[in-house]
């Protein structure tokens, strides 16, 4: 009936990547409700946290068309290069941006509490850790090989 659908629902990279995402963002809800002793939608669909849901798919990624293509083909490099960047974006840049938010949501609480003003909080949690990051990666691989088929 639809062919281009049927052989999408073979695309085993793009399996490997969708459980990579769906292992890691599960695993943090669950460490969230543990931590916290209760449950949050927004942990599951939100970014930041452990483990680093960005860094398990554009590891499963790179290393699935690695897998597939072959690791020294253009297609490989090109998702490697695609992967550095999400990491150290998921990283760094994104990271230091929640840095930045925790401290405005101070400055509003203290203006607050001096009546002078009251503003909406901005996100916090937006980047990672570098074992946020890591736990991510090694998710990504495991679920590329987990899902290879030769």
């Amino acid at each position: 009936m639809f062919p281009a659908l049927i052989e999408f629902g073979n695309n085993y990279v793009f399996h490997s990547v969708a459980l990579a995402w769906l292992f890691a963002q599960t695993l943090k809800v669950l460490l969230g409700v543990i931590r916290e002793k209760r449950f949050n939608f927004m942990w599951f669909v939100g970014t930041g946290g452990m483990p680093s849901s960005h860094g398990a798919g554009v590891t499963a990624l790179a290393s699935s068309a690695g897998l597939y293509a072959g690791f020294n083909t253009p297609l490989f490099a090109l998702a490697l290069i695609f992967a550095i960047v999400v990491l150290f974006d998921a990283q760094g840049v994104r990271r230091a941006s929640g840095k930045q938010a925790q401290i405005l949501n101070k400055i509003l609480d203290d203006i607050y509490w001096q009546k002078k003003i009251q503003e909406d909080r901005l996100m916090e949690l937006l980047g990672h850790t570098p074992i946020e990051v890591l736990t991510g990666v090694a998710i990504g691989v495991f679920m590329s090989l987990l899902c290879y088929r030769a």
